[in-house]
């Protein structure tokens, strides 16, 4: 069931947060072992919160939209009395005494926490493996991929572990996973939501939803977004209109959309499923206009700046000993961080701003820009780029996602078909800052104009 349904049944007292909280346990014990979605349980904790919840409900005063809807938290994300370990095997075993902004958030409304999900090292790549978890699998073929680095929250989505699933994307981070597993992922606008502790890779990183549905997605939002004074770059805006559902009529909406937004060749399936999901959206009504050519040039180069200097400074405190068993992906980018000029990295910061501008022309035109998630679907587990491919960076693989970190503009990915390979396409919906209930009202569009398929795992 979305989240959504949940909190009907709750009111109508059809269902116990109880009794969702230990079918959740149940089936994260049934097919978990195969995914690896999670790499924390805690269930007396997660039965306590449902419990409260119910007793909540049973007195008619349920704390918000999500009171006992169990939601996952990424395993980068503090949550008192568990361990934050970031998929790493560097000691860090200390229990949290506080919670992240966004995690107290979700207890202040009631929500069950259901886990922690696994994470490669420290969230740095784009697909989701560890040194301490080792490899998150696809729930629709299990040989693939998750995706990363949020790959455990959207697992623990696409295989009904939980309705709901807390993410970070400093590259595309919800959105890649949320793509190759056939979830609703959003990056909101940079500074809704609040993040502490910092992340290393600065302000690039975001904190978003990963859920079934758009809808879901928004009553998510609704409840983790506001400014924190631990986040300098928090920012507010008043009222939470995207928890109410779409918001523009698709008649009225003026799309731009661009099939190949780099130069990395997109797979002709995803044109065809994704160019399918813009027809939609026309036939709904919209305006859509053809980008032919990429819209702005690639900035893989000042993202990577940015990354990599995230990365050196992330590891500077660690000792010979603890290095040794770090990822040696990341040790080799920190590596590289460590030979940033200062001066190459102001550049970067310059670029977002260039960037930014470029952007804010084509949707000043327009209400959203819409690309493929991705160029490709899930590749073979345990790689950090399709066998055979030419470029070893992952980065190379994931070109129409980062751009949107740079500038901090909202982009949500919403599952849009299967390949001929039973694997899911994701579409990325673009739009201007803070317009997050206008891309979430266009994802509930274009839900209810596709048959999304639905997976089927086998423990």
């Amino acid at each position: 069931m979305t989240a959504v349904a949940l909190a009907e049944a709750y009111r109508r007292r059809d269902l116990s947060p109880v009794e969702v909280a230990r079918a959740c346990l149940a089936q994260i014990e049934r097919v978990d072992p195969t995914i690896n979605a999670f790499c924390w349980l805690d269930e007396t904790a997660t039965i306590e919160d449902a419990r409260r919840s119910e007793d909540r409900h049973r007195r008619g005063a349920p704390l918000g939209p999500l009171d006992g809807v169990p939601v996952a938290v990424k395993d980068v994300i503090r949550a008192a009395g568990w361990p934050t370990r970031k998929g790493s095997r560097t000691p860090t075993t200390e229990v949290d005494s506080s919670d992240a902004p966004a995690v107290e958030r979700l207890r202040a409304g009631g929500a069950v926490l259901a886990g922690k999900t696994t994470t490669p090292e420290l969230g740095w790549k784009a697909v989701t493996d560890s040194p301490l978890t080792g490899v998150t699998r696809n729930p629709w073929n299990t040989a693939r991929t998750a995706g990363g680095s949020s790959g455990g929250s959207a697992a623990a989505v696409a295989a009904r572990m939980v309705p709901l699933a807390l993410g970070t994307d400093g590259a595309g981070s919800v959105r890649i996973p949320s793509s190759f597993c056939g979830v609703v992922g959003l990056k909101p606008t940079h500074g809704l939501v609040p993040q502490w502790p910092p992340s290393p890779f600065g302000i690039l990183s975001h904190l978003g939803p990963h859920a079934r549905t758009s809808q879901d997605a928004a009553l998510l939002l609704a409840t983790i977004a506001g400014p924190s004074g631990l986040d300098p770059h928090s920012v507010r805006r008043d009222g939470h209109p995207w928890a109410d559902g779409p918001l523009v009529p698709p008649g009225s909406l003026r799309v731009a959309y661009c099939p190949r937004p780099g130069d990395v060749p997109v797979n002709d399936e995803i044109l065809r499923v994704v160019g399918a999901a813009v027809d939609a959206l026309a036939s709904l009504g919209a305006e859509v206009r053809l980008l032919a050519e990429p819209p702005f040039e690639d900035p893989r180069q000042e993202v990577e700046t940015i990354w990599n200097a995230g990365a050196a400074r992330a590891l500077d405190q660690l000792t010979p000993a603890d290095l040794a068993v770090v990822d040696p992906g990341l040790r080799a980018i920190a590596d590289v961080g460590r030979h940033i000029p200062a001066t190459s990295y102001v550049a970067a910061l310059e670029a977002r701003v260039t960037l930014s501008a470029a952007v804010d022309r084509i949707l000043s035109e327009v209400d959203v820009l819409i690309t493929p998630t991705m160029p490709i679907v899930a590749f073979d587990a345990g790689g950090d780029v399709p066998p055979g491919w030419p470029d070893a960076n992952w980065m190379s693989w994931t070109p129409f996602t980062y751009p949107f970190n740079l500038t901090g503009n909202p982009a949500l990915s919403v599952p849009c078909g299967l390949s001929s390979e039973g694997l899911p396409i994701g579409v990325q919906l673009v739009g201007g800052r803070f317009a997050d209930g206008l891309l979430l009202g266009i994802g509930s569009h274009l839900e209810t104009a596709l048959t999304a398929p639905d997976v089927v795992v086998d423990g």
